[in-house]
């Protein structure tokens, strides 16, 4: 046994630990955190917005890759800092658990809440420029990642905070960075991405202008751009999401207070859709898992409803309440709330703890929805809403029945997977996978190169039925969809239980065609409805079957994109025959289990949901009645310019 001294404690200066292991910091070097290192600087000019030091927040991805932050705001403090020597610009950028977020009396408020962003930003980057515009003057600092020792350190000083002797009638921040290839898997930022999470900050925002250049494009004489401003704010945020419904009143609902020092600021709006869609945050973060904010809304909206039915007759004494979830039938709402002292339950900052956030939100809401639904003009909003409470009370109760029926079909449930589903052997769920295949050519073939230890499959006769504005009852009539559901085991709405689930991969195989990618649709939407939790714990995955076969000579390759298939054409020379699969069909199963289902050799794309509010506008243009939308969101998005070619090099 080798000695164990407290000589072999390494101890990390500085930066270092973020550069050693960047996962603890940004989750991963993938495309994500790529972005996050953008959010945590982005994130610093929203907090100067929120707490109204500024108005306009300018993004720009440069030419060479880089990107960079420009705000209005105060500008990050430049004097020496008391402990530590330094400027106040240095400190910020080189020490971890330093900024003025720590102090209430600089931030009532911030979404930087470890005060760890602009530093492991700067840890992570081939360079970092700052320049700070306060007083009339120009202040200028650079970073860099360098040798020393022997070893790469990031975010070094290249030297201290200069006065550059510029006047300027500016006031704020300015940041640029280039992310370092030596730690990201990939350094290209996305410009949609960018555009989603920025055009959500200017919804949250009211009155914020945010700019977004992206200078690696030209389109015509100028960068490609975009700007986001929103007067409405929350309103006109609930209002886009809702575009692509039918609106059973015209105008968001609308309330905003404060109690015991939390703001909150809530809009809704229902729809004639069948399932609730909630998007809460705190400190313009996300909370995609909820918390108590969530809780004291619902439960204070539910009450009050019930009043509101009561005082209008609507409900007699006799009847029993209606169930929040009957209320939030069809609801859209934004709930947004800003707080000091945040605290969340695990580390990806989705779900908030704070018991008092549940309290003063749930104090709010009863007392701002109830004066609300007292003012004369206001009543039709609320007769309207319990019009289709009253109807999906009706509804559920129906369909409570469905499910009875369903589960006392599963005692012989085998009845409805008999010559359908062909299971694996395995008794381990988290190892377990189920390929949806469309059809019973592909499903025969999958089924014949499956390693039926851990891989089912289950065929699918024809299109399942397309769930957006499907009740759970019209859902559970469908033969397909009650098939997947029992394979599953998991499950549906409001029963859906993610511990039960049958398999942890749910993998849709679908042929590249445009069949096989309306099946794709339809699935994914069925799952979003009423399994989200499928998704957004991480089980959903799309299959990539190769699109070409290239041999010459007896050699075989295959390639899964264009780019791939001009690769394997230059290696494999002149005459080499390109074959085009139009369905997993044509594939024998050798092939189908060496290109698609071996796990050492196939490509699968999990399935995620990085922008709920954008998703759920997404979901309702592509598969509900908005012909028009889901027209000019086709010819903005589609490659009308494509040829196929598949003749012998």
């Amino acid at each position: 046994m080798s000695d164990y001294s407290a000589g072999d404690i390494k101890v990390l200066e500085g930066l270092d630990a973020v550069r050693l292991r960047p996962g603890m910091y940004i989750g991963t070097t993938g495309v994500k955190g790529l972005h996050h290192i953008l959010w945590e600087i982005v994130d610093n000019s929203i907090d100067e917005v929120s707490n109204g030091f500024a108005t306009t927040v300018n993004v720009t991805v440069h030419s060479d890759g880089s990107a960079s932050v420009e705000d209005d705001g105060r500008g990050i403090p430049v004097d020496i800092h008391p402990q530590l020597g330094v400027s106040g610009v240095e400190v910020v950028f080189t020490q971890l658990h330093a900024g003025g977020k720590f102090d209430s009396s600089n931030y009532a408020h911030s979404g930087g809440l470890h005060g760890v962003g602009a530093s492991v930003t700067n840890a992570l980057s081939e360079w970092l420029k700052v320049e700070v515009y306060r007083d009339g003057k120009v202040y200028r600092m650079e970073f860099e990642s360098k040798a020393v020792n022997g070893e790469i350190k990031g975010g070094v000083p290249k030297y201290h905070l200069i006065e550059t002797g510029e006047q300027t009638d500016k006031h704020g921040s300015r940041v640029r960075f280039m992310p370092d290839r030596r730690i990201f898997e990939t350094t290209v930022f996305q410009f949609d991405t960018i555009a989603k999470r920025l055009k959500e900050l200017a919804f949250l925002n009211k009155g914020l202008r945010i700019k977004l250049v992206d200078e690696r494009v030209m389109i015509g004489e100028s960068y490609r751009s975009t700007e986001y401003y929103y007067e409405g704010g929350i309103v006109d945020f609930v209002k886009y999401i809702n575009e692509a419904k039918n609106m059973l009143y015209e105008e968001p609902v609308m309330i905003k207070g404060e109690k015991d020092g939390i703001a909150m600021e809530l809009s809704f709006q229902h729809t004639d859709a069948y399932t609730e869609n909630l998007f809460s945050y705190v400190n313009n973060i996300p909370t995609t898992e909820g918390g108590t904010h969530e809780t004291g809304f619902k439960a204070a909206y539910t009450k009050v409803m019930n009043d509101f039915a009561r005082r209008v007759g609507m409900l007699k004494d006799k009847d029993a309440n209606l169930l929040g979830d009957d209320y939030r039938e069809g609801l859209t709402a934004v709930l947004s709330i800003q707080m000091t002292n945040v605290q969340f339950e695990g580390q990806t900052k989705t779900k908030l703890g704070n018991p008092a956030a549940r309290i003063a939100i749930e104090g709010l809401v009863s007392q701002l929805l109830a004066d609300y639904f007292n003012r004369p003009e206001n009543e039709d909003v609320g007769e309207q809403i319990l019009k289709k409470a009253m109807l999906a009370a009706k509804v559920r109760e129906a369909a409570r029945k469905q499910k009875e029926i369903t589960r006392a079909k599963n005692a012989i449930d085998n009845f409805n997977l008999v010559g359908k589903l062909t299971p694996c052997t395995g008794r381990k769920p988290e190892n377990n996978e189920l390929f949806i295949v469309e059809g019973d050519s592909a499903g025969g073939t999958c089924k014949q190169a499956r390693a039926r230890a851990y891989q089912a499959v289950l065929p699918l006769r024809g299109k399942p039925l397309n769930a957006e504005k499907k009740r759970i009852d019209q859902v559970l009539a469908n033969e397909e969809i009650r098939t997947l559901i029992s394979a599953l085991g998991s499950g549906i709405g409001e029963d859906f239980n993610v511990d039960n689930l049958n398999y942890h991969k749910v993998i849709i195989l679908s042929d590249a065609d445009v069949d096989g990618y309306h099946i794709r649709a339809i699935l994914l939407t069925f799952f979003f409805r009423y399994m989200k939790d499928l998704i957004t714990d991480g089980h959903v995955y799309i299959g990539m079957p190769p699109l070409y076969k290239i041999e010459k000579g007896g050699k075989v390759e295959y390639a899964y994109d264009e780019a791939a298939l001009a690769d394997a054409k230059a290696r494999l020379g002149k005459g080499a025959l390109v074959q085009r699969y139009k369905g997993l069909g044509e594939m024998n199963a050798d092939q189908l289990w060496e290109t698609t289902m071996d796990p050492k050799n196939r490509a699968l794309i999990q399935v995620s949901i990085d922008d709920a509010a954008e998703a759920e506008k997404l979901v309702s243009v592509l598969m509900g009645d908005a012909v028009e939308l889901r027209r000019e969101y086709i010819i903005e998005h589609a490659d009308f310019n494509k040829v196929d070619d598949f003749k012998p090099a």
